[in-house]
C-alpha cells in the first residue's frame, strides 16, 4: 500500500497503451441453483494494460465475458452491432453441401503410420476444499492440474493402441459428463486438444486431428443440449430460431461460467479448440454473439507457430461455423487468406528441419495439408458467386500457381466451373510451381471435374491431349494408373471407338510390363466399369480392338468374375433386342463361361443364383431368329459349358421346349419331315438333360411340361416316355424339402403336382401295347405304395381328385383336347367295356376313401372326419350320377357323417342345401328335389 504508484487521470484521449485503466467491480444477483459452479460476482480488473493487448482492439476475452454478463452493455452492443448483421440465422447448409462425416473415413484410411505414437493421459486430481469466495481460483487450479504433475506420457502406442485410447478418452468424456463431473469432462476436452500441438508423427496428424475432434464435437453438442435443457419452460423445449430474450438467466449464467472456464486456459491452442467446439452457445448471449467471436478466433489462430497445426486449426472452425452460421462466410475468406500469406511458412527453416528429424520427403508432407485446404475451400465456394471463385484464381496464380493450392481448388470449386475454364487451369497446371506436388495430381483433380461437367466442345480434344501428354510420361504404374482411371471417363464421354481404343492400348502398354496390373485391380475394374457405362452399344463394346484384350489382365479369379458380372448386368440392363451378332456371341460365352468355371463346393447359393441369374438373362438374349436348327445348336453348346449350373440347365430346357412350340405354329400344327424330325430332337435334348437336375420337384415339373410340348407336338411315344418317368418318380419324393435353407413338408407340393398331372392325363391316349387308362393305373399304384404322414388327408385328397379324372374320362366328348391328337374319348367312342373300367377304378378308389374315413373315427380326428366327408359329398354331387341308388344313399351317409359330431361348418351346410335345392328345379334334375329332403341340418347342439 505505501509503495504503490499513485494514479493520475490523462487527457490524452480514449486510448493510450499506457493510460491506466479504472477498476470497476459489477456485482451480479446471486442465483441459488443446486450444482451450479458459477461464479457469484464478476469483475474487470487491471494494474496496467499490456501493449500487446492492441491486436485484441482494446478487449482481452475475459474482458468481454465480464461485459456480456452486465444486461446494460449487452444490450448496447446488441443495439450497436444489429445493423451489421447479414443474414438471419435461418439459413441453414442445403444437402448439395457434402458433410465432415463423409470425408472422415477417407481421412482415416489414407493417413496411417507405423511409427510409434504417444499420448498424454491424465490422472484424477486431488484438489482441498476452499471457500465459496475462492470459486474462481479453485477453477484455474483444476484446470491447471494437468500441466502441474497430474499426467502421465503413454509412449510406444502403435495406431490401434492410439485409435483405442482416443476412443476411452471419449467414452470417459460422456461417463464424467453424465456422473455430472463437468470439469474433469473439461480437462479430458483440454487434455485431448493439446495433442493437436503434437506434430512427431506428422503423417499421422490428418487422422489425429479427426479423431480429437470427434471428441470436440462430442463435447460441444453436450454443453449445447446441457444448456438448452435449462431453457424448458413447463417441459417445452425453445424452438430452433430462439431469441436470447427467451433464453432464463440460470442457463445464461451457466453459458458464460463455461466460456469464462475456457477463456481461463491457459495453452493457445487448446483454448481455441475447445472454445470453438461451443461456439454455437453463444446464441443463448447474444444475436451477434457468434459472428463476433468468428473474427476473434480467425485472429488467435494467428498464434499458432506450426503451419500445419495452424490449417488445421482453421479447418476446424470452417466446420464449427458452417454448421453454427453458414451465412457469415467473411471470417471463412479470412481464414483462408490468412493462410495464403502464411504459406510460404512451408518452405522455412522450422518445417524443413522438422522433416529432416522425421525422414519425410516433401510431397508427402504437402498431401497432409490437403483435407484442411480441401475443407476450407469447400466452405468458402460453396454457393459463392463466381467473381470470387475467379479472385481465388488470381491469388494463386499471384503465389506462383502453387501446385498443392491448385490442387484444393480444383477439389473444392464446382465442377462447372472448372469445365468451363479447363485451358485456363491447364494453362497453370504447365506455369506452377511443383514444389514437390507432383503435377499429374493436378491432372487428375481436373479430369474428376471433367467427368462431372462439360468443357467447351471446342476444347475437348486438346484438353485430352494435353492430359494425356503427360500421364503417358509416367513411369510409376501406381501413378499412371491412378491419373489414367480418371481420364477414361473423360475420353468415354466426349469420344468415339477410336480414342477409347487408343487409351485402352496405352494402360495395356504401361500396366502389363513386370505384371503391375496385379497392384491395381481396384483401378482397372473401375476403367471397365466406366467403359461399360458409356458403351453399353455391344456390338461397338466388343469392336473396341483392345478390349477383351484389357480383359486378359484380371488375372485374379475373383476380381476376373466381378468384372464379367459387370459386364453381364450392362448387357442385360441395355441390350433392349435379341442378338446374333458371332462377335457379342463369342465375347459373352467366354465371359460367361469364366463366371460359371468358378463354382465350386464352397461358393454360396445366393452366388450361385446370382451368376445363374446373369447367365440366363444373355441365354434368352440370344435369338437366330427363323434358324431353329442354329438355335438349338446355340443351346446343346450352352448345356455343355454350363452343366454346373441347376438354374441355367432349367432355362435351356424352357427355351428348348419353346423353340419347339415355335416351330409348331409356324407349320401350323402340320409338321413336315424335316421339323417332325427337329421337334424330337429338341424333346430328346430335354428328356437327356432333365435326369441331371437334383431338385425332385424341378425334374418333375419339367417331366409333366416337355410331355405336355410333346404331346402338343404330336410325338405321342416320347410324351408317353415323359409321363412314365414322372410316375416312377413320385416314390421317390421325400417326406420334407428345402426352401428358403428351411425344411418343410413335401406332401401338400406332391398334392399340387399330381393334381396338374391329372389334368394332362385326360386327354393323353392310351397306348394300343398298353391296358385300358396304363398311366393312370400305374399313377395310382404308386400313390397306394407311397408312405404318407399319419396326420396327413392328402392321400384321400388325391384319390378324390382322381374321381375327378375318372368323370371326365366318362364323358362322350372330352371338355379339352390336344389340337391333332385323338384322345381316349375319340379312341373308345364311349365302348361299354371301357365304361365299365372306369366305374371298377371309381368303385376301388371311394372304397379306399371310404376305408380311411373308417380311421377318423377316433376322437382326435373327427374334425378331419367331418371335413373329408363333406369334400367327398361335394365331389359326388358335382361329378356323379346322383340317380345311381348306391351313389344317392352314399352321399346322404357322407352329409350324415360329416355333421354328426358337431364339426360341421353350419353355414357351408345350409349353402350347399340351397345350392341342390336350385339345381332341382333344372331340367332333369328333379332327383336333386328327393336328395334335398333326405338331407336334414343338425343343429350343434
Amino acid at each position: 500500500d505505501v509503495c504503490k504508484l499513485e494514479s493520475v487521470p490523462l487527457d490524452f484521449g480514449d486510448y493510450h497503451p499506457l493510460k491506466p485503466i479504472t477498476v470497476t467491480e459489477s456485482k451480479t444477483k446471486k442465483m441459488s441453483r443446486k450444482g451450479s459452479t458459477s461464479s457469484t460476482s464478476s469483475s474487470s480488473s487491471s494494474s496496467m494494460m499490456d501493449p500487446l493487448s492492441s491486436v485484441l482492439d482494446g478487449t482481452d476475452p475475459l474482458s468481454l465475458f465480464a461485459a456480456a454478463a452486465d444486461p446494460v452493455i449487452t444490450t448496447a452492443t446488441m443495439d450497436n452491432t444489429r445493423k451489421k448483421r447479414d443474414k438471419d440465422d435461418s439459413s441453414a447448409v442445403g444437402s448439395d453441401f457434402e458433410p465432415w462425416s463423409s470425408k472422415r473415413g477417407e481421412i482415416l484410411a489414407r493417413y496411417t503410420t507405423t511409427e510409434k505414437l504417444s499420448i498424454v493421459s491424465g490422472r484424477k486430481a486431488t484438489t482441498t476444499g476452499s471457500a465459496v469466495s475462492e470459486k474462481v481460483r479453485t477453477r484455474l487450479e483444476e484446470l491447471d492440474d494437468l500441466e502441474e504433475g497430474s499426467q502421465k506420457e503413454l509412449l510406444n502406442l502403435t495406431q490401434q493402441d492410439y485409435m483405442n485410447r482416443i476412443e476411452e478418452l471419449n467414452q470417459s468424456l460422456k461417463d464424467a459428463w453424465s456422473s455430472d463431473q463437468k470439469v474433469k469432462a473439461l480437462k479430458i476436452v483440454i487434455q485431448c486438444s493439446k495433442l493437436l500441438s503434437d506434430t512427431t508423427v506428422i503423417q499421422f496428424y490428418p487422422s489425429k486431428f479427426v479423431l480429437i475432434t470427434d471428441i470436440l464435437d462430442t463435447f460441444g453438442k453436450l454443453v449445447y443440449e446441457r444448456i438448452l435443457s435449462m431453457c424448458m419452460d413447463n417441459r417445452v423445449s425453445l424452438s430452433d430460431n430462439f431469441s436470447p430474450e427467451s433464453v432464463n438467466d440460470t442457463a445464461k449464467e451457466t453459458c458464460l461460467n463455461w466460456f469464462f472456464k475456457i477463456a481461463s486456459i491457459r495453452e493457445l491452442i487448446p483454448r481455441f479448440y475447445v472454445e470453438a467446439a461451443i461456439l454455437k452457445c453463444n446464441k443463448f448471449l447474444s444475436k451477434t454473439g457468434i459472428s463476433e467471436c468468428l473474427p476473434r478466433l480467425t485472429s488467435m489462430i494467428r498464434g499458432i507457430g506450426d503451419p500445419l497445426v495452424a490449417v488445421y486449426a482453421r479447418a476446424y472452425l470452417c466446420r464449427v461455423g458452417m454448421e453454427v452460421a453458414p451465412q457469415l462466410k467473411e471470417s471463412l475468406n479470412k481464414n483462408f487468406f490468412d493462410f495464403l500469406l502464411t504459406f510460404k511458412q512451408i518452405h522455412g527453416d522450422t518445417v524443413q528441419n522438422q522433416l529432416i528429424v522425421q525422414c519425410v520427403e516433401i510431397p508427402l508432407y504437402l498431401t497432409l495439408y490437403s483435407p484442411a485446404i480441401d475443407w476450407i475451400l469447400q466452405c468458402i465456394a460453396y454457393r459463392a458467386p463466381e467473381v470470387l471463385l475467379t479472385e481465388m484464381m488470381e491469388r494463386c496464380k499471384k503465389l506462383g500457381n502453387n501446385a498443392l493450392l491448385l490442387n484444393s481448388v480444383m477439389s473444392a470449386f464446382r465442377a462447372e466451373f472448372i469445365a468451363a475454364r479447363s485451358m485456363d487451369f491447364i494453362g497453370m497446371i504447365k506455369e506452377c510451381d511443383e514444389s514437390g506436388f507432383p503435377k499429374h495430381l493436378l491432372f487428375r483433380s481436373l479430369g474428376l471435374n471433367l467427368a462431372l461437367a462439360d468443357p467447351p466442345e471446342n476444347d475437348r480434344l486438346q484438353i485430352l491431349n494435353e492430359a494425356w501428354k503427360v500421364i503417358t510420361k509416367l513411369k510409376n504404374p501406381q501413378d499412371y494408373i491412378n491419373c489414367a482411371e480418371v481420364w477414361v471417363e473423360y475420353t468415354c464421354r466426349h469420344f468415339k471407338k477410336r480414342e477409347v481404343n487408343t487409351v485402352l492400348a496405352d494402360i495395356i502398354k504401361h500396366m502389363t510390363p513386370d505384371r503391375a496390373f496385379e497392384d491395381a485391380y481396384p483401378q482397372l475394374q473401375s476403367i471397365i466399369q466406366k467403359v461399360i457405362t458409356y458403351i453399353y452399344d455391344f456390338s461397338l463394346l466388343f469392336s473396341v480392338e483392345k478390349f477383351l484384350p484389357f480383359l486378359d489382365m484380371f488375372q485374379k479369379e475373383n476380381v476376373r468374375v466381378e468384372v464379367c458380372k459387370c459386364i453381364m448386368e450392362s448387357f442385360i440392363k441395355h441390350q433392349q433386342e435379341s442378338t446374333k451378332d458371332p462377335v457379342i456371341l463369342n465375347a459373352l460365352l467366354h465371359i460367361c463361361k469364366t463366371m460359371h468355371d468358378s463354382v465350386n463346393a464352397l461358393t454360396l447359393e445366393d452366388e450361385k443364383r446370382m451368376l445363374a441369374a446373369l447367365i440366363n438373362g444373355f441365354i434368352k438374349m440370344v435369338s437366330f431368329g427363323r434358324d431353329f436348327e442354329q438355335q438349338l445348336s446355340f443351346y446343346v453348346e450352352a448345356r455343355s459349358m454350363f452343366c454346373n449350373l441347376e438354374p441355367v440347365l432349367v432355362q435351356l430346357i424352357h427355351s428348348v421346349n419353346q423353340l419347339a412350340m415355335e416351330t409348331r405354329k409356324v407349320m401350323k400344327g402340320n409338321h413336315s419331315r424335316k421339323t417332325a424330325a427337329f421337334v424330337r430332337a429338341c424333346v430328346a435334348f430335354c428328356f437327356i438333360t432333365i435326369p441331371s437336375l437334383s431338385s425332385i420337384f424341378t425334374r418333375l415339373n419339367l417331366y409333366l411340361h416337355s410331355g405336355q410340348v410333346a404331346l402338343a407336338n404330336q410325338c405321342l411315344s416320347q410324351a408317353d416316355a415323359f409321363f412314365k418317368a414322372a410316375v416312377s418318380l413320385v416314390p421317390e419324393v421325400p417326406k420334407t424339402i428345402s426352401i428358403d435353407g428351411k425344411m418343410r413338408p413335401s406332401d401338400a407340393f406332391l398334392l399340387e403336382f399330381l393334381c396338374n398331372f391329372f389334368s394332362t392325363l385326360l386327354v393323353v391316349p392310351d397306348h394300343p401295347e398298353q391296358g385300358v387308362l396304363f398311366l393312370v393305373r400305374g399313377l395310382l399304384n404308386v400313390i397306394q405304395d407311397y408312405t404318407w404322414e399319419d396326420n396327413s388327408d392328402d392321400k384321400v385328397r388325391i384319390y378324390t381328385n382322381v374321381l375327378h379324372l375318372l368323370s371326365a374320362m366318362t364323358q362322350e366328348t372330352y371338355i379339352y383336347h390336344v389340337d391333332k391328337v385323338d384322345s381316349n374319348d375319340t379312341l373308345y367312342g364311349g365302348d361299354s367295356k371301357f365304361l365299365a373300367e372306369i366305374n371298377k377304378l371309381c368303385e376301388t378308389v371311394i372304397a379306399q376313401i371310404l376305408d380311411h374315413l373308417k380311421t377318423l373315427g377316433k376322437e382326435e380326428t373327427l374334425k378331419r372326419q367331418s371335413q373329408l366327408a363333406l369334400y367327398l359329398f361335394n365331389t359326388i354331387l358335382a361329378h356323379g350320377d346322383l340317380r345311381n341308388n348306391k351313389l344317392n344313399q352314399l352321399s346322404v351317409n357322407l352329409w350324415n357323417l360329416a355333421q354328426k359330431h358337431g364339426f360341421a361348418d353350419t353355414k357351408t351346410m345350409v349353402k350347399t342345401l340351397e345350392y341342390i335345392r336350385r339345381r332341382s328345379k333344372q331340367p332333369e334334375m328333379s332327383h336333386f328335389a328327393d336328395l334335398a329332403l333326405r338331407l336334414p341340418l343338425q343343429s350343434r347342439t
